[in-house]
């Protein structure tokens, strides 16, 4: 059949022959919603209470408000474009998860130089308070559950509890780059997906020819 087919067109059906096949085995299959991730549900309740805290407690047109607004949206929406990316970039979302972990840590200093600079006190890791904090915030992601807390404590409180939630966010967002690498330095990136689906897709090809 291909003998009498024109070179051109016999080009466009192997394509269209490896395009569908490669589809159904899902070369690229989709990545998990970045939603589900506890990191990022951390990151919104980190998100709101900056917002929050930073509108309540600075002085209207200081910009440390959008730099802090600003930082914790940076890492959100970055955890958000990076599993976004994944699908076809395994180093697209590696880079995005990164300036993820490098805003929470701008962030995190923000939050500290305010109770320095205002003489406040940031909770020793070893103290009742801190450890209590820790484990009510581990164990909520709801971002409401903190905004409406913050509303019935002071600044210096608030501050402590950001930075408990930033250091959560961090943690979490820690195992979860250290996961993707490791699936990125095992299973490559789209190039080697492509690779291995062509190298099927030429077998499958080869043991239905006739001889």
């Amino acid at each position: 059949m291909f003998d009498v087919l024109p070179k051109t067109l016999y080009i466009c059906l192997v394509t269209l022959n490896e395009f569908r096949l490669m589809s159904e085995t899902k070369f690229l299959p989709q990545k998990g919603n970045y939603q589900d991730l506890l990191c990022f549900k951390k990151s919104v309740c980190v998100f709101d209470v900056t917002y929050y805290f930073a509108h309540r407690y600075l002085a209207k047109g200081d910009r440390t408000i959008d730099q802090m607004v600003q930082a914790a949206r940076s890492c959100k929406q970055n955890i958000a474009e990076g599993v976004a990316a994944s699908t076809t970039s395994a180093e697209t979302e590696l880079k995005l998860l990164n300036v993820a972990k490098a805003s929470l840590q701008e962030l995190l200093e923000d939050f500290k130089d305010y109770l320095r600079v205002r003489e406040l006190v940031q909770w020793d890791v070893k103290s009742e308070k801190h450890q209590q904090t820790r484990r009510v915030c581990k164990q909520h992601n709801e971002p409401d559950f903190y905004v409406q807390a913050a509303k019935e404590r002071s600044d210096e409180t608030i501050a402590n509890i950001a930075i408990i939630l930033i250091h959560q966010t961090d943690y979490l967002l820690r195992l979860y780059f250290d996961s993707r690498k490791q699936a990125f330095v095992e299973e490559g990136g789209i190039r080697e997906a492509m690779t291995r689906e062509r190298l099927k897709w030429r077998q499958v090809q080869g043991g239905g020819r006739r001889e």
